[in-house]
């Protein structure tokens, strides 16, 4: 199979237009990913066109429903295997990126990444996000935040808001069913100065999830947008946030 011939049909099915250079470097990353997952468990799904769907496109779906042209700086917190935030500096290299996750080993594959496919503008910082949410070289300086982490939204969202700037936003993608667990987090969220602005719910279009109708080919985008500055009580100290989430 020609992978980055795939990868941007795949991409075109979705209206998203790729370079052949954003292709082959989304074909290195997956080569990448894979590789390092034989000996670091970074990721269970491996396929490649699943990969495709599941990790790129999932990642880079936010660019349909938001503007791009105003944001120069994105963090993307607890970024793992570099989801999202890899995928959209291939789409938008000239965004001053910042992943943050609190495992080093990811960290040492995420460099790999930034070399091999010869990212400029990047910033890889290992640490706890409720730590680098009081630095003031990262409290509330992003004009978008991001995250796929698996974590409830009361909970990513103090991890998460700290780092967006009055105007800015925060991006949690999920699943489709979120109605729940968004009634929750409000409270929360209003707490940490923000406010939710909209959900965007979307389905790939790929012939598999077309047959599936479950939620779990269902995705949402919950947009949480800064209206104040942050109280200075938040982020709570590490593993609160995870342990007592905001109400």
């Amino acid at each position: 199979m020609n992978k980055e011939k795939f990868i941007k049909e795949r991409f075109d099915q979705e209206g998203i237009n790729l370079t052949d250079d954003q292709a082959y470097q989304f074909a290195v990353y997956y080569e990448l990913l894979t590789e390092t997952n034989k000996v670091m468990n970074l990721t269970a799904i491996t396929q490649f066109e699943e990969a495709v769907e599941k990790h790129f496109l999932d990642s880079v779906m936010i660019i349909k429903h938001h503007d791009f042209s105003s944001i120069k700086s994105l963090i993307d917190v607890g970024t793992g295997a570099g989801f999202p935030g890899i995928p959209i500096k291939i789409i938008y290299p000239q965004i001053y990126m910042t992943l943050l996750d609190s495992l080093n080993k990811r960290m040492i594959f995420l460099q790999k990444i930034v070399d091999n496919l010869k990212f400029n503008r990047m910033n890889l910082i290992h640490g706890r996000a409720e730590d680098y949410g009081r630095d003031t070289l990262f409290r509330e300086k992003y004009d978008l935040c991001v995250s796929r982490a698996v974590a409830n939204l009361s909970t990513l969202s103090e991890y998460c808001t700290p780092f967006v700037k009055v105007g800015g936003f925060f991006v949690s993608y999920k699943s489709g069913n979120i109605e729940e667990e968004l009634e929750r987090a409000k409270p929360g969220i209003k707490l940490l100065g923000c406010r939710t602005k909209r959900v965007e719910i979307f389905t790939l279009n790929s012939l598999e999830t077309m047959k599936k109708v479950d939620d779990g080919y269902k995705r949402s985008l919950i947009f949480i947008e800064r209206v104040n500055n942050l109280d200075s009580r938040y982020p709570r100290k590490a593993g609160i946030p995870a342990k007592m989430p905001l109400a």
